[in-house]
């Protein structure tokens, strides 16, 4: 059983998350009430993973296009909420796939009318997406050696999505087919989302999933036998350059090293084919890595450099795993299966 971290109650408008930041000790569901809040949910990581914030966002578009209906000035106030959701995260480009296209809807004046759409094609996209995810865990199931020994890194699992995840899916779906893996989990520095999050939900799923620092991720491979890796993304470009959590690009250098191959799975909502290997890369609070738990753990107003994700080039990469099945990180064979179908 996968882990909802979002719901949204369309009759009364009511947004609840799970707050990511407290697991694996508490799992606690918030009421979001404000775009304030919601802005402050994903900056903190309250909520995170490239699908579900967007998600998350379309629910607060849509929340905000009902508190505003009676506004004469509602076209602009909501095409500002709009672009102040797509700021807090500019790296990840299912966001902003999201919120543009429903703000696309933001034309003319029947206010209630276009709040009612807003709200149906959110909801819609949430529940569309739960098929998504299963088939992006078929076809990797399809490539992954069956009880084979499989890395990965931060969380791309089904409290990063609507259900089942992405790099996440084949051991859910797997289960679900009486087809097992051993997992190992990178822990994720600074913010620890493979120890706090992974971890816990493959557990929580009695999934097989082991857990390891950063650093010994090359001698894990070595020792233990690893077959393959596979990650998430947040943003991957035409030409096949995948954004993802900081630490993905040395995992994929070690995967050639020991020729073992490595996979990213994402849904087309996550590929921009306007975008080459150029990608903004957020970095963050300085904090995230001088301190651990609140307690400092280096010199006080050391420099430090934080980036919050990496670029991974397409020359490392296998394969990329989607919902329409497994093919080569290049521009032909993106434009062949995703050009066209990136939709949101």
């Amino acid at each position: 059983m996968t882990v909802q971290n979002i719901r949204f109650d369309a009759s009364t408008h009511e947004l609840v998350l799970l707050d990511q930041t407290l697991l694996p000790h508490e799992a606690r569901y918030v009421t979001i009430e404000t775009l304030e809040e919601a802005e402050r949910a994903i900056e903190t990581l309250q909520v995170r993973g490239a699908p579900a914030i967007a998600y998350f966002g379309a629910f607060v578009l849509a929340k905000e296009a009902g508190r505003l209906v009676d506004d004469p000035d509602f076209t602009r106030r909501l095409e500002i909420v709009g672009r102040r959701l797509i700021a807090t995260r500019p790296t990840a480009v299912n966001l902003q796939n999201v919120i543009e296209s429903l703000l696309e809807l933001n034309v003319g004046d029947d206010f209630e009318q276009i709040a009612g759409e807003i709200e149906r094609r959110a909801v819609a996209l949430y529940d569309r997406d739960v098929d998504t995810y299963r088939s992006i865990g078929e076809h990797a199931l399809t490539v992954l050696p069956a009880g084979g020994n499989i890395l990965t890194i931060c969380n791309a699992g089904a409290i990063a999505t609507s259900r089942y995840g992405t790099a996440l899916a084949p051991f859910y779906v797997g289960k679900e087919q009486g087809v097992t893996f051993n997992v190992f989990a990178c822990e994720t520095r600074p913010l620890l989302q493979g120890a706090r999050l992974t971890v816990w939900e493959l557990d929580q799923a009695d999934i097989d999933v082991t857990l390891i620092t950063d650093n010994m991720a090359a001698w894990t491979i070595q020792a233990k036998g690893v077959d393959a890796i596979i990650v998430g993304a947040d943003r991957i470009t035409r030409t096949g350059h995948v954004a993802n959590k900081i630490g993905t690009l040395q995992l994929a250098v070690l995967a050639k090293h020991y020729g073992i191959p490595f996979y990213v799975a994402a849904p087309h909502s996550t590929f921009d084919l306007t975008a080459d290997d150029a990608i903004e890369i957020e970095e963050r609070d300085a904090k995230e890595v001088t301190h651990i738990g609140g307690q400092p753990t280096a010199p006080v107003g050391i420099t430090v450099f934080n980036p919050a994700f990496d670029v991974t080039p397409p020359e490392l990469i296998t394969g990329l795993i989607t919902e329409a099945g497994v093919f080569e990180a290049n521009e032909t064979a993106i434009t062949h299966h995703v050009g066209g179908t990136v939709h949101v």
